[in-house]
């Protein structure tokens, strides 16, 4: 078909990527869409030769950028270096590639915590460059960060039309729930199942003060859409519910307790560090593209998110 888009997805064995799967699912598959969905086992993406293999066998028209090691906070705190120099390595294999090969967009994933650790809140798109990031995680941070820059001198110097989004904390189906590599949501679930389970406490790391927006996968896949098919900006869009839905790590827990059904003693280690207190973003940039997006209700994803950790217990990543 004339003008069909080929669109790779890389690293899209992970959450998000499976979040981009539900919604084509849920919309159903375009006629003038083909998608391809890689991951690791397709190629090495921290090598120029089997990226350049990957996009020689696909061809793609499109490419959304989700490959990266990634990591919770304290997997973050052992292996800064780790993460700067492999993200970096992997980003711009994929942005040299896809200059190379012609393709029209490419959209990368980065993240909050690529924000300055001190700033005004709340947080928009114009920020991002405006002081170090927190120093649990700067590594993963300034490799983020270097995507921007990347895009904008494809831009400038090639006219290509490469950009980023920036979604809050993502959680969902077939999230990580690694109780050391994952991150803060699906570490509290596996916890609390383990812990009905058990008999034992529901432990919090931390305080649970520090303060999260939360963006259910499903919802951010159809973002994702939205953005491939209709952003045409080289400037980074966050993707967020509004500030006001922000919520503390405590009460994600005691929502979290409630879906699960655990009844018992829920105590806080506070030898665990909370890392950044809060990350508030403002979603005005897409409110003003997408005032109408409705969100799934975070009590609704939680209650989801957890059953489908339940019914896949065997085989989720820990």
């Amino acid at each position: 078909m004339s003008g069909k888009k080929i669109i790779l997805v890389t690293g899209s064995s992970g959450l998000v990527g499976h979040g981009i799967r539900a919604a084509i699912e849920q919309e159903g598959q375009r006629e003038d869409e083909e998608w391809h969905f890689v991951s690791s086992k397709d190629a090495d993406l921290q090598d120029r030769a089997s990226t350049e293999a990957l996009f020689e066998k696909i061809k793609p028209t499109h490419v959304i950028h989700l490959a990266a090691l990634v990591g919770g906070l304290f997997r973050n705190l052992d292996h800064n270096l780790d993460f700067f120099r492999i993200n970096t390595q992997i980003n711009d294999n994929v942005l040299s590639t896809s200059h190379r090969y012609d393709v029209k967009k490419v959209i990368s994933c980065l993240s909050t915590c690529n924000f300055p650790n001190e700033t005004k809140y709340p947080i928009n798109e114009t920020m991002l460059h405006c002081g170090p990031p927190h120093e649990t995680n700067f590594g993963y941070s300034y490799a983020k960060r270097m995507i921007d820059v990347q895009n904008k001198g494809y831009h400038m110097q090639h006219g290509r039309m490469f950009t980023s989004v920036i979604p809050t904390s993502v959680f969902g189906p077939h999230d990580n729930f690694n109780l050391h590599d994952g991150h803060v949501l699906p570490g509290l679930i596996r916890r609390a199942f383990d812990s009905k389970a058990d008999g034992t406490p529901f432990v919090i790391w931390g305080t649970g003060s520090p303060r999260r927006q939360f963006i259910y996968s499903l919802d951010l896949g159809r973002l994702f859409l939205w953005v491939m098919r209709e952003y045409n900006e080289v400037t980074p869009l966050i993707l967020s519910a509004e500030a006001d839905h922000e919520i503390s790590i405590k009460e994600a827990a005691e929502l979290i307790s409630e879906a699960v059904g655990y009844h018992g003693a829920v105590i806080q280690d506070t030898s665990k560090s909370d890392g950044q207190f809060k990350k508030t973003v403002s979603n005005d940039k897409m409110r003003k593209y997408l005032p109408d997006f409705k969100f799934t209700p975070f009590k609704q994803a939680i209650k989801e998110t957890c059953d489908w950790y339940a019914a896949n217990a065997d085989k989720v990543r820990k």
